[in-house]
């Protein structure tokens, strides 16, 4: 398979960091620092500062996401977003499945699906989070729970919708504890990853599939991790809330 057919994406994820007076500096800071970048750049805020990011963004090489979507159009769904409401923001990408979804908010494999499908169906792309434990991974089970994950994740998604999902395999155990596959760790498991899409859509559609890394890489690690063959990108938590390593990440993919 090769690398250079696939897209290079540098998502960063905010989880719940930055008001939107904040969003806007660092929006500014982060402009002219990843001008430059071949690869695609997105920053994926908190719903309070999507139309802060949306508005600031316009006219330049950074898309806006959100960190997650409801299943459905409306209804009695207290504190939640649809898929629409992004849509209509501007938005074009939203975070499904991230780890701390699932630990914090009961967010199970079947409502991951749910999610992916509402949000591609509203013509949004997805970025699909899969990862093992600690537990997991010592207990031997990483291939199986990350195959398991990204079926269900992927049922009723067609070959064509396919274009528009992006999978990152972020290990929980590697997920703000400052700890990081190795590089070699990260391939194996992302190179899985694009295994399961093949078996699933066929070898075009897998080879054409972005495979995102996104445990704690950073400014230092990031250059290792993005030269792997299956490691098309990153989603980045931490280093995404400070513009210059956020662009040493970026920076790095342009240049694989």
């Amino acid at each position: 398979m090769d690398k250079a057919k696939r897209k290079a994406i540098i998502a960063g994820n905010w989880k719940m960091n930055k008001t939107a007076s904040e969003a806007a500096v660092l929006v500014d800071e982060l402009i002219p620092a990843v001008k430059d970048a071949t690869c695609e750049v997105v920053i994926c805020t908190p719903f309070t500062d999507l139309v802060t990011a949306v508005a600031k963004t316009k006219g330049t090489n950074i898309h806006v996401g959100a960190e997650n979507v409801h299943f459905e159009n409306s209804g009695a769904f207290t504190g939640e977003i649809s898929a629409d409401m992004l849509v209509d923001l501007g938005v074009e990408y939203v975070i499904v499945g991230h780890s701390e979804r699932r630990q914090y908010f009961a967010e199970t494999d079947q409502t991951v699906n749910k999610r992916a499908l509402a949000a591609l169906n509203a013509g949004l792309k997805v970025i699909l989070c899969v990862g093992e434990s600690l537990q997991q991974r010592e207990e031997g089970v990483t291939e199986e729970l990350v195959r398991m994950q990204t079926k269900i994740a992927l049922r009723d998604v067609t070959a064509e919708q396919m274009a528009n999902v992006v999978i990152a395999y972020e290990p929980v155990w590697a997920i703000g504890t400052g700890k990081t596959a190795t590089a070699d760790q990260a391939e194996e498991v992302c190179a899985q990853i694009r295994k399961v899409v093949g078996e699933l859509y066929g070898e075009a559609v897998a080879e054409a599939t972005t495979v995102q890394y996104g445990g704690s890489m950073n400014a230092k690690n990031c250059e290792e991790l993005l030269s792997k063959k299956d490691v098309d990108g990153g989603l980045i938590g931490g280093a995404s809330l400070k513009a210059p390593d956020f662009a040493v990440i970026v920076n790095a993919a342009t240049k694989g």
